[in-house]
């Protein structure tokens, strides 16, 4: 069975240190703890006064003096990684914690998980063709050296790459090595960080490199693991689950995320908040417990961006720009009706063709696998649709050779619906308004991977509430936009309540429009 052995690095808070080192190792794991030099000693010596009797808990030989991203992050780390290795004969994983993590997963399933597959797990991307990197320096973090913090100066760092650029002082990466970059939370297999420490001792040449480089923490580990390992027994993913906002800043859980941890699909989460001391309760419990079951939905991720998104109206930074001289033709209509329900939408659609004979479009900005005609690769995805959306509808006018079109969007679309109402042909809109069941709001948070089948019923219930008001929000985005030309027709209104409006909006006579509002079916789910 796997014996874990954990490597924390830590600075601070020394009691919540000393519960997670004894919740870890009462399992049967163990604990390589390296405490911050910059630290205080009186908090060191509480960590090895309360920590002393316990045999599965080993201290580092020296305390580093750490800084973000320094050579002396993975220099602590190391001394951690070489400390476990040799006071744990018995541990068959390492796995790299901070203080601010918990687990969100019983010991006996990380177990489990860890015995299920031979592989190590760390992120591990190319670190020039992949986007891992969002913003800021990238190829300079490895061609110029960096004695400087750029925290603590950041004046002295900035001057230092400069001069190097301008007296041409732009150093290789070691050729035999391919430089990845990854996520710092890794666990990997004994027999890996033995090859690791062997390689560092055989390699002072690769020690050096990296330790100037800028953020070493990031690319060292997930360098030397893909060099050292075949690739089919690494897993290129982290078992940490952490998410970061649009700053760049983790985002910190607290006391009510408890069930979202838990449908994770990962065994641990970073940062759990200080004073979320009844989340660190039960996770605590939860650890030691054989006997718990658990249900991944692995949504957090999405929900995350879902809750965040809603309160920017303004999502995008500047209208959007490409076809503004482009036109679907003065002469020509489109039809667009928008609806939540798709299938309700389809159901229309289809009554509108046979009826009208119009050419009907669904969801084409919506859905990948919409049925259109080959247009030279425009249509191939909904990527290059909405970005070239007015010469992708002119060619569909051409295609059809008509005048008039019948397009289906989602509400969502609002950026899409105000571009083709700015062009110099006619545009009509119908929105279509149904009534929203609790049951068809939950099947819709599934279906768009907000919530999956074993999300539990405690996060769906609270979930509800802002997908309902999500889509009351859509429509009143249409209403406010102030569009000419739109009519509207209601699941609640009459089929021939109904007819009066759809005969307007596709200008047609009152018995036709009836023949399409009067399908029993037309809104039921």
């Amino acid at each position: 069975m796997a014996k874990i052995a954990f490597i924390l690095l830590c600075h601070k808070d020394p009691e919540s240190i000393i519960r997670q080192a004894q919740r870890l190792t009462a399992t049967g794991d163990y604990i390589a703890i390296h405490f911050d030099g910059n630290a205080k000693q009186a908090f060191f010596d509480r960590l090895q006064e309360k920590l002393a009797d316990n045999p599965n808990v080993v201290f580092t030989p020296r305390r580093i003096k750490c800084g973000w991203g320094e050579w002396s992050l993975v220099e602590a780390t190391l001394l951690a990684v070489e400390s476990a290795v040799k006071a744990f004969p018995r541990a068959t994983h390492f796995y790299m914690l901070s203080g601010d993590c918990m687990s969100i997963k019983s010991a006996s399933y990380a177990h489990d998980f860890l015995d299920k597959d031979d592989r190590d797990y760390i992120e591990s991307f190319d670190f020039f063709k992949s986007d891992w990197i969002k913003t800021g320096m990238k190829g300079d973090r490895l061609h110029y050296r960096h004695w400087f913090n750029e925290r603590k100066h950041k004046f002295l760092f900035y001057a230092s790459v400069n001069i190097q650029r301008r007296l041409g002082l732009h150093r290789k990466v070691p050729q035999d090595l391919q430089m990845m970059i990854g996520s710092q939370w890794w666990c990997l297999r004994r027999r890996t960080v033995e090859w690791i420490l062997d390689f560092c001792r055989a390699r002072p040449d690769v020690l050096r490199f990296f330790q100037t480089t800028w953020i070493p923490d990031e690319t060292f580990f997930q360098t030397l693991v893909p060099h050292l390992v075949p690739q089919d027994e690494i897993s290129t993913r982290t078992l940490t689950f952490l998410m970061f906002t649009d700053y760049g800043m983790p985002v910190t859980f607290y006391n009510d995320h408890y069930d979202l941890l838990l449908s994770q699909d990962y065994l641990f989460a970073r940062k759990i908040s200080p004073g979320a001391l009844e989340l660190k309760k039960r996770l605590g419990e939860l650890y030691a417990e054989d006997s718990a079951e658990f249900s991944l939905s692995n949504e957090g991720s999405s929900l995350f961006r879902f809750l965040v998104g809603r309160g920017r109206i303004g999502r995008r930074f500047a209208p959007r720009f490409w076809e503004t001289e482009a036109t679907l033709g003065r002469e020509r209509e489109l039809l667009i009706v928008v609806c939540k329900k798709w299938h309700v939408a389809k159901r229309l659609l289809a009554q509108i063709r046979a009826v009208t004979g119009l050419p009907c479009i669904e969801y084409l900005f919506d859905e990948e696998t919409t049925p259109l005609p080959d247009l030279g690769g425009i249509q191939g995805s909904i990527e290059k649709r909405t970005r070239h959306r007015r010469a992708l509808m002119r060619m569909l006018f051409d295609y059809y050779n008509t005048d008039r079109m019948v397009v289906c969007l989602d509400p969502n679309n609002l950026d899409l619906m105000r571009d083709f109402f700015s062009d110099r042909s006619t545009t009509k809109l119908l929105e279509v308004q149904c009534d929203f069941s609790d049951e068809y709001l939950l099947g819709h948070a599934k279906r768009v991977g907000l919530a999956g089948e074993r999300t539990s019923a405690e996060t769906l219930t609270s979930l509800l509430p802002t997908i309902r008001a999500d889509v009351v929000f859509e429509s009143d985005q249409i209403r406010d936009a102030g569009f000419e030309g739109i009519f509207r027709v209601k699941e609640a209104s009459t089929a021939d309540e109904n007819a009066a409006r759809l005969a307007d909006f596709l200008g047609v006579d009152r018995q036709a429009a009836l023949k399409i509002t009067t399908n029993e079916y037309l809104f039921v789910d």
